[in-house]
């Protein structure tokens, strides 16, 4: 609903892209984002253990209200690898869909729209492996995927990434495990599905910030 709004202030005002991330993001969704509180809640993927709010295992259920509140924040990502220099100027990105909702799908190609407008930051996505420089994985484990996966990262040319897109990636979600490979991941963009201000953030920050 708020991206069919923000479209249609974009035809009345003449505007299309945001500016984020060089500035604020303009509407940012509550669900998905930090989760602040205290006490414990019935969660269904233990994201909530001894008080602590682990992103990676979170689905936004709501489960938690009101002893946990969203904060807005959309920083719900982790990174421990930044890409070679070189990758900074183009960043092309290749997905595989391990077993999803759709939802991270979703998200992931909102950022090509015109109000994130992705390429303007020099990210891209390929479809073939061959020309990608990060690995996006989506979805949880299946065991068809298997082979798919493992070649498709084979082919891509190094230097090379590995990004856990959505929480089904990250720790296998409500209903699984996470995908192979996705232990190897760099990048891990928390939340069920994360908004695109988190992912678009986060691919940035992985190569290296805006050049």
């Amino acid at each position: 609903m708020r991206n069919s709004i923000w479209f249609l202030k974009g035809l009345r005002n003449g505007k299309k892209t945001e500016r984020f991330p060089a500035a604020d993001p303009g509407e940012p969704p509550l669900w998905p984002s930090v989760l602040e509180g205290k006490g414990e809640a019935a969660c269904p993927t233990n994201a909530l253990e001894s008080g602590e709010w682990n992103a990676g295992k979170c689905i936004a259920c709501r489960r938690c209200v009101p002893q946990y509140l969203p904060t807005g924040n959309q920083k719900t990502y982790s990174l421990s690898q930044v890409a070679p220099r070189l990758l900074s100027r183009s960043f092309y990105l290749y997905q595989v869909d391990s077993g999803t909702c759709g939802a991270c799908n979703a998200e992931l190609l909102s950022i090509l729209s015109p109000q994130y407008d992705a390429s303007r930051l020099n990210i891209f996505l390929t479809n073939t492996p061959r020309h990608a420089d990060a690995l996006i994985l989506m979805g949880v484990y299946t065991e068809g995927m298997d082979e798919v996966i493992s070649k498709a990262y084979e082919a891509m040319p190094d230097p090379k990434l590995i990004i856990a897109l959505g929480t089904c990636a990250i720790s296998g979600g409500v209903i699984g495990k996470a995908p192979v490979l996705s232990s190897k991941a760099v990048v891990e963009i928390q939340g069920c599905p994360p908004s695109p201000y988190t992912i678009l953030e986060a691919i940035v920050e992985a190569k290296g910030g805006v050049k």
